[in-house]
């Protein structure tokens, strides 16, 4: 019942698509024109110094914090006692952290397309209403209105849970920042997967191995082997040139270093896998290193 009201609302909701895609180009504008550090701004607001995405660690300190100031506010009966006071302030930091989790999600959301960017729209759209309620139920509980203060804290604890409820859709459903190699594994033993002469200095040999797609190459004579799918959306790791031993996604310029995996430019937070290799009788064989 509820994921079918969900469905009538974005479908109802047909601006969502060329919105979405309008701020989309107009974030990209900017971006170009703040030229390098703009771009590490946003990788930095991805979470790839984090390992992980920032989005969802800095969304739990607003509705924690929001959740923690309707819970003082109704204990305080709404008086301006202490724990009012404590309410006040908790409505703040939520508010501290709802600017965070609206530019991390931006920077998230400015790399999505289709389903997952309409969704976003209408998640941010929610979420931002949010975070307007509570700044304005802040600037009334400062000017002693806490009665209005407070219905507008409930509206916007309501507005909370309804854009979490969509960005669970984002993760779960449409797997949105999911890891694109978290369900691949092995293979545990050597497994001959090229011939040698096949794997030229400097080529790109992609081979499917068991559930990987594994990017194959010699660096400087040392054979390499790396997960050919970039961890960030799934882009192909075997069509840009291999510069300075890192592998680069032409979908949004993430990067990984080919001997390790380790990620060395976002917006991926995730290592690609890596693999051990060897040499057997004209035969690059290989396995996968502990992640």
């Amino acid at each position: 019942m509820i994921a079918d009201l969900r469905e009538r609302i974005l479908k109802g909701f047909g601006f969502f698509g060329p919105l979405g895609k309008a701020v989309q180009n107009w974030l990209g504008q900017i971006e170009a024109a703040g030229g390098p550090g703009a771009t590490k701004l946003k990788v930095f607001l991805n979470g790839t110094w984090f390992g992980h995405p920032l989005h969802p660690a800095v969304t739990n300190v607003a509705l924690g914090a929001w959740s923690g100031s309707v819970l003082l506010d109704l204990a305080d009966g709404v008086r301006g006692g202490e724990l009012g006071r404590a309410a006040d302030l908790l409505v703040a930091l939520g508010c501290a952290g709802g600017v965070g989790a609206a530019a991390s999600g931006l920077a998230d959301w400015q790399d999505q397309e289709g389903d997952q960017r309409d969704v976003g729209t209408a998640h941010a759209i929610i979420n931002s209403s949010a975070l307007l309620l509570f700044s304005t139920s802040l600037a009334l509980r400062l000017k002693g209105s806490r009665g209005p203060a407070f219905g507008l804290s409930l509206l916007g604890l309501g507005a909370a849970g309804a854009g979490a409820y969509l960005g669970g859709h984002l993760v779960f459903r449409l797997g949105t920042s999911v890891n694109r190699n978290a369900f691949t594994s092995g293979p545990d033993g050597w497994r001959a997967v090229a011939d040698e002469s096949e794997v030229a200095e400097g080529a790109q040999v992609r081979k499917q191995v068991g559930d990987n797609q594994v990017l194959l190459t010699r660096l400087d004579g040392e054979f390499c082997a790396v997960s050919a799918v970039c961890s960030h959306a799934g882009g192909p790791l075997d069509e840009l040139p291999i510069e300075g031993g890192q592998v680069h996604c032409p979908r949004h310029g993430s990067s990984f270093a080919v001997r390790s995996g380790r990620v060395t430019h976002g917006p991926a937070t995730a290592a690609i896998p890596a693999f051990d290799v060897r040499i057997r009788e004209g035969k690059v064989e290989i396995r996968r290193l502990p992640s």
